[in-house]
C-alpha cells in the first residue's frame, strides 16, 4: 500500500505533465527545426523563417478561406493539419502556449476526412478538414482535465465535451490543447503545471488569460480558430493582448457540458465558452456552425436560438443609423494613452459616416458593480480554491492570490449573504437596462476599452472592470484589433494623480517602452442575446473605417 512518502510532490506531477507535452511535440513529423540561439522580444516572424513557404501560406490563411480550399480539394486535410501541428510546436517553444498536441488523433481524423472527400465527392460538414485548437479545460476523451490545478492531474474525461463533438461532427480536426492559469481565475496564463505563457508580440508581456494559450498560439498563426472561455474577461483579455478577435457570447448559447472548472455548480456569476480567431470571419464561422447543430435539443439549459446571421440586426425597423455609445473611461481606472488614442482614432472615422451616430455613454454604477462581482466570484471567501490547491500542496501563483484571497472585499458569505448579493446582481441588471433604455434608447452598441492598458507586464493584470461588468450583466461583447503601441505618441502622463488603488496600479505599471509592439484593441458590447447584432455592428464598422488601422500580426 502506498504511504504518504510515496505520493509525488506537486513539482514532480507538473514535471510529468510537461514531459508528456514535450513528448507530444516530439511526435510531430517532420520534426520541428531548432530555434535560433538568440531571439528578439517580438517573435512573430520566427515561424516564418523556420517553415516552408507552403506551410506559411497555409497557416496564415483564414479559417473561412481554408474551409473553401479544403472543400474544393485544393488542399488536403492531412497537409493542412500537418502544417498547423508544426507551427503550433514552434509556437510552444516560443511562448509556452501548448498543454499538449494531439498528432495521432489529428492525423487519423485528417486521413478519414480526405478519404471521405475522395470517395463521396463532397465534404463531411461545414468545417471539413479545419484544424481547431481548444483551451485545455474543454474536455477531450481520455485526456487529463485539470482546470489549472496540479491536484486535478489524472482526472480524465470519458468523452469529448459537447461543443467538441459538434465541431468534430462538422468536420473539424482537433489537434492542440492550450494552456490556462491556475484554477482558470486570472487575466494572465500562469499555473504551477505549465508555468507562464508569454506574448509573442513582446515576450516580456502577458498574452492575457485565462485563454492566453489560445491567444499566444493564434497570434503566431498556430491556429486559425479556437475555443476559449470567459467568466470575467478570459476570452476578451487574451484577444486584446494579442491583437485578435474574441467573442464572449451571452451565457447559455454555447454548450459547456464536458468542461471542467472548480466553480461549476456555483451560479452567482456564470461563465461561457466562445471563439477566438485572427479574423472576424472565424468568429462568425464558429457561432454559425455550433448553433446550426441545435445543441439545445440535447441540453435544455441552452437558449433555443440559432445563429441569426441571415437577417439584419442593425439598420432594422426603419432605423437609418447605427448608434454607437462611446464609454471613454469607466470612472475607476483611467485608460492608458494608447487605449484612449485608439478610441479617438476610431470615433473620428465613425463620425464622418452619414449612417452612423456617435454618442457619449457614461459609466453606470461601476463601483457598485465591482463590489457585487468581488462577492459573487468567490462567495465562499476563496475556500474552495484553497482546498483544490491543498490537494497537491501547490502554492498560489501571484495573480490568483490577489484575485481569490487578497482583493479587498472578498469574504465568506452565509446563505443569507449569497441571497442578498445575488439580489443586488439582479437589481443591477434591471437598473442598467433601464438606464440604457431611458438615457439612450436608440443606442445599438457600446464602444469601450477591453482593458485599461495594452498587454501588461507579467503578473500585473489586476483590474477586470472593463470586461467583468459585461459578465455581471450577461451582455455579449467582442474584442477587435485597432492599432499598436507607438512610443512617440503614447507617453505616460507623469503629472496624473490616480483616483484609487486600482488606478494607481494600472498607471504605475504602464510603461510605453516596455510595452512597445503591443497590440491595442477595443471592445463592442450589445444587450443580452443580441450576439448577432454586436458581430454585425463590428462587421459594418470594420468595413467602413478600415479596421485595424495597423496589422499587428504582420
Amino acid at each position: 500500500m502506498a504511504t504518504h512518502e510515496d505520493k509525488p510532490t506537486w513539482q514532480e506531477i507538473s514535471q510529468q505533465v510537461q514531459a508528456d507535452r514535450d513528448n507530444s511535440i516530439a511526435r510531430v513529423e517532420p520534426p520541428v527545426p531548432a530555434l535560433p540561439e538568440t531571439l528578439p522580444s517580438r517573435v512573430l516572424d520566427v515561424p516564418r523563417d523556420l517553415l516552408s513557404s507552403s506551410e506559411v501560406s497555409i497557416t496564415e490563411t483564414s479559417a473561412e478561406e481554408l474551409v473553401g480550399s479544403l472543400a474544393a480539394g485544393k488542399l488536403t486535410a492531412t497537409v493542412v493539419t500537418t502544417a498547423f501541428l508544426r507551427r503550433a510546436a514552434i509556437a510552444q517553444k516560443l511562448t509556452n502556449c501548448i498543454y499538449e498536441l494531439l498528432p495521432e488523433r489529428a492525423l487519423a481524423r485528417a486521413k478519414e476526412l480526405d478519404d471521405y472527400l475522395a470517395e463521396h465527392g463532397k465534404t463531411s460538414g461545414p468545417l471539413h478538414g479545419l484544424p481547431i485548437s481548444i483551451k485545455a479545460h474543454v474536455g477531450i476523451a481520455g485526456r487529463d482535465n485539470t482546470a489549472g490545478f496540479v491536484g486535478w492531474v489524472g482526472r480524465k474525461n470519458e468523452e469529448d465535451a459537447n461543443v467538441v463533438k459538434i465541431l468534430v461532427q462538422a468536420g473539424a480536426v482537433l489537434y492542440a490543447r492550450t494552456t490556462e492559469p491556475q484554477g482558470l481565475m486570472a487575466l494572465e496564463t500562469c499555473s504551477n503545471i505549465t508555468g507562464n505563457t508569454v506574448n509573442p508580440h513582446n515576450t516580456a508581456l502577458s498574452p492575457g488569460g485565462s485563454s492566453g494559450g489560445e491567444s499566444a498560439l493564434q497570434a503566431l498563426y498556430g491556429s486559425p480558430l479556437g475555443i476559449g472561455s470567459d467568466i470575467g474577461g478570459s476570452i476578451r483579455s487574451p484577444a486584446s493582448n494579442c491583437g485578435l478577435y474574441g467573442l464572449k457570447p451571452t451565457c447559455s448559447r454555447i454548450p459547456i457540458i464536458g468542461c471542467a472548472a472548480y466553480v461549476i455548480g456555483c451560479e452567482t456569476i456564470l461563465g461561457t465558452l466562445g471563439p477566438l480567431s485572427p479574423t472576424l470571419g472565424g468568429i462568425n464561422l464558429f457561432m454559425k456552425t455550433v448553433l446550426a447543430a441545435k445543441p439545445w435539443t440535447s441540453d435544455l439549459t441552452l437558449h433555443q436560438i440559432p445563429w441569426r446571421d441571415t437577417q439584419s440586426h442593425i439598420y432594422q425597423d426603419g432605423k437609418k443609423k447605427l448608434t454607437i455609445g462611446v464609454m471613454w473611461d469607466d470612472g475607476i481606472v483611467k485608460p492608458a494613452p494608447p487605449i484612449t488614442r485608439a478610441l479617438q482614432e476610431t470615433v473620428e472615422r465613425l463620425k464622418i459616416l452619414p449612417d452612423v451616430e456617435v454618442i457619449e455613454w457614461k459609466p453606470y454604477q461601476q463601483k457598485e458593480a465591482l463590489e457585487i462581482l468581488t462577492r459573487l466570484y468567490a462567495p465562499d471567501g476563496g475556500k474552495a480554491f484553497a482546498k483544490n490547491l491543498a490537494l497537491s500542496g501547490e502554492p498560489y501563483v501571484p495573480l490568483t492570490a490577489w484575485t481569490l484571497r487578497d482583493t479587498p472585499g472578498i469574504e465568506e458569505l452565509d446563505l443569507q449573504g449569497v441571497w442578498g448579493w445575488t439580489l443586488k446582481r439582479e437589481m443591477f441588471r434591471y437598473s442598467y437596462l433601464q438606464e440604457w433604455n431611458s438615457v439612450a434608447p436608440e443606442m445599438d452598441v457600446i464602444l469601450c476599452p477591453a482593458y485599461p492598458t495594452p498587454a501588461p507586464l507579467l503578473d500585473t493584470s489586476r483590474y477586470w472592470g472593463y470586461t467583468s461588468i459585461w459578465n455581471l450583466l450577461d451582455y455579449p461583447a467582442i474584442v477587435f484589433p485597432v492599432t499598436k503601441v507607438d512610443p512617440r505618441r503614447d507617453a505616460k502622463d507623469n503629472t496624473y494623480t490616480p483616483r484609487n488603488e486600482f488606478d494607481s496600479w494600472a498607471h504605475e505599471h504602464y510603461d510605453v517602452q516596455k510595452q512597445q509592439d503591443a497590440p491595442v484593441c477595443l471592445q463592442l458590447v450589445a444587450k443580452k442575446l443580441e450576439d448577432e447584432k454586436v458581430v454585425q455592428a463590428l462587421e459594418a464598422i470594420k468595413e467602413r473605417i478600415g479596421l485595424p488601422f495597423v496589422d499587428c500580426l504582420a
